[in-house]
């Protein structure tokens, strides 16, 4: 039996990952969905063990030292990282083991895995993403202003992404992410306009909020 592709999942706070893994695990086989550990709080509905293991800074700074993660980030002034004793696990068993983490992260497991497959999931552009982040009620103004600053900083990094995948429509989403991991990397797809413009776009939305 042939391992299981390893599959880095990255996006805008705010593109719908959560939801469309969600979606990808309920109506296609053969996926393992890694669960991440953060320091962060819990929002309203997480349970521990289910969207994260929930960390203190003392707690996660030592499976750092215990070097129990795959990689690691901070993001918004929490860290976010991948324990490892799973991830193998599953690989070895034939699943696709799906890692939904930050660009930092994404880029230290491909340097360490090649042949993980990075895709990135994208709302279809900027002002969708701002007023996704705003009409989901989860963070203050600063917050807001915060993470649209970050996702001006990642769109710098999506061309080093092997797909992206815009989820406007969650069904046809979920679908077409399931098709791009099982071709095993074999479609080709230029997305380099797409990239330009949506990072010329949150450049232009973000000094606005300034």
């Amino acid at each position: 039996m042939a391992d299981g592709i390893l599959v880095v999942v990255s996006g805008f706070s705010g593109a719908g990952k959560g939801t469309l893994m969600k979606k990808l695990m309920s109506q296609y086989d053969n996926y393992a969905l890694s669960i991440s550990a953060t320091t962060r709080s819990p929002r309203k509905g997480e349970a521990e063990g289910r969207e994260y293991f929930f960390k203190t800074k003392e707690e996660f700074e030592k499976l750092i030292a215990d070097d129990k993660l795959i990689e690691y980030a901070s993001f918004c002034n929490n860290y976010y990282g991948t324990p490892g004793e799973y991830v193998l696990e599953q690989r070895k068993s034939g699943k696709n083991v799906i890692l939904e983490i930050e660009v930092q992260g994404a880029l230290k497991v491909k340097e360490r895995y090649p042949d993980a497959m990075l895709i990135f999931v994208t709302p279809p552009d900027a002002c969708t993403l701002k007023n996704r982040l705003i009409s989901r009620g989860t963070e203050c103004e600063k917050d807001i202003k915060a993470r649209l600053k970050q996702a001006t900083l990642e769109a710098a990094c999506m061309n080093k992404y092997d797909y992206i995948l815009i989820n406007d429509d969650l069904e046809k989403a979920a679908g077409e992410l399931d098709h791009i991991i099982k071709s095993r990397g074999d479609l080709k797809v230029d997305n380099s306009k797409f990239i330009e413009k949506i990072k010329e776009d949150l450049k232009t939305i973000f000094l606005e909020e300034e």
